[in-house]
């Protein structure tokens, strides 16, 4: 049997990088008396190496703890649009107001991006922790910041988040109830209007969706993946409505989704619910505010940025924590969701 690998160690790192140990402290330190290339020189030897400094080793008094950190990989515009992330940030604002604690949020535009930038924040001191959203299927952020030791909190489901603590909602079983809502109706040719593809939570409510049809003996629902934009919603929801065996139902992974696809409804002169039901996710506002009032999956985002907080909070003082499910999202009927018109009615 072969001998286990044996672990690196920070003598290892200043080895490879040619310069001291304490060289290397200083380094991941951010203390002066080191050039700008040697610091980066040792960075690099340090991740082809795997290694980064324990951080439960380390002193808290010499980290800072009073801002988090959150990236978020979407367009300005969008973010501004949303519903979803104004209430989840506040959310998370209203747990770090109690630790007098601030957030210091950035807009990025790759998750490459996203692993720099959390790399800076962490060798600078300038964040004690991070919340992290919207993971991808082999998410290429695990690794690298796993590496470095931030204390962070995923915003997703275990099977996306590489052993990073984790706190989701159940997307698969509120995905169910909303087909079998619509099902129970009469609807047998239902669609859905997704996010990106690459997105894990997105991924769930696409495999949720065919198998529930497949359960209800229901033939598979065309499904569209697209951005989260209303005109990207628009551009889906057309799409299925020019289809000759049109849809009689759409279920949106957005609010601001649903809302466009009203509007295209009403332009095409299709109407809602008689012709065509339509239920959102992450109701807000936006869903009481339309003409018919929309249908939507509700949870409380407001409530759920708060959890993810006083989670990262633990993760911070070294308790131990473990991947929690905080709510299933639910259906909250309204008079956007009706039984399909009967034949020749």
């Amino acid at each position: 049997m072969s001998a286990p690998a044996q672990r690196v160690t920070i003598k290892d790192v200043a080895a490879a990088a040619g310069v001291s140990k304490g060289a290397v402290s200083i380094a991941f330190n951010n203390k002066p008396g080191l050039s700008e290339p040697t610091r980066e020189r040792i960075f690099a030897v340090a991740r082809d190496l795997g290694w980064a400094p324990n951080s439960s080793a380390r002193s808290l008094s010499t980290q800072r703890t009073d801002t988090i950190g959150l990236a978020l990989c979407r367009p300005a515009r969008l973010l501004g649009l949303e519903p979803f992330y104004m209430e989840f940030i506040s959310g998370i604002e209203s747990v770090l107001a109690q630790h007098s604690c601030s957030l210091l949020l950035r807009l990025v535009n790759s998750l490459e991006e996203e692993i720099e930038l959390q790399e800076t924040w962490w060798r600078k001191r300038q964040i004690g922790g991070s919340i992290l959203v919207d993971f991808h299927q082999d998410d290429p952020r695990i690794e690298p910041l796993r590496h470095l030791g931030i204390p962070a909190v995923a915003v997703g489901h275990p099977d996306l988040t590489g052993g990073i603590p984790s706190v989701w909602t159940d997307d698969a079983s509120a995905v169910a109830e909303a087909v079998r809502y619509l099902a129970a109706l009469g609807h047998r040719r239902i669609a859905r209007v997704g996010g990106p593809s690459g997105l894990g939570h997105s991924a769930i409510r696409e495999q949720a969706f065919l198998t529930t049809l497949r359960e209800l003996k229901l033939d598979p629902g065309p499904q569209a993946a697209t951005g989260f934009a209303g005109e990207e919603g628009a551009r889906a929801t057309r799409s299925l409505l020019l289809r000759p065996d049109r849809p009689t139902a759409i279920v949106y992974d957005n609010d601001l989704m649903a809302v466009a696809g009203l509007g295209v409804a009403a332009e095409m002169g299709v109407a809602v619910p008689d012709e065509l039901s339509l239920l959102a996710w992450d109701d807000s506002q936006l869903c009481r505010l339309t003409h018919p009032t929309l249908s939507a999956m509700s949870h409380d985002v407001h409530g759920f940025g708060a959890e993810v907080t006083r989670e990262l909070f633990d993760v911070i003082a070294g308790r131990a924590v473990t991947p929690r499910r905080v709510a299933t999202p639910s259906l909250t009927p309204r008079a956007s969701t009706a039984a399909p018109r009967a034949p020749g009615n």
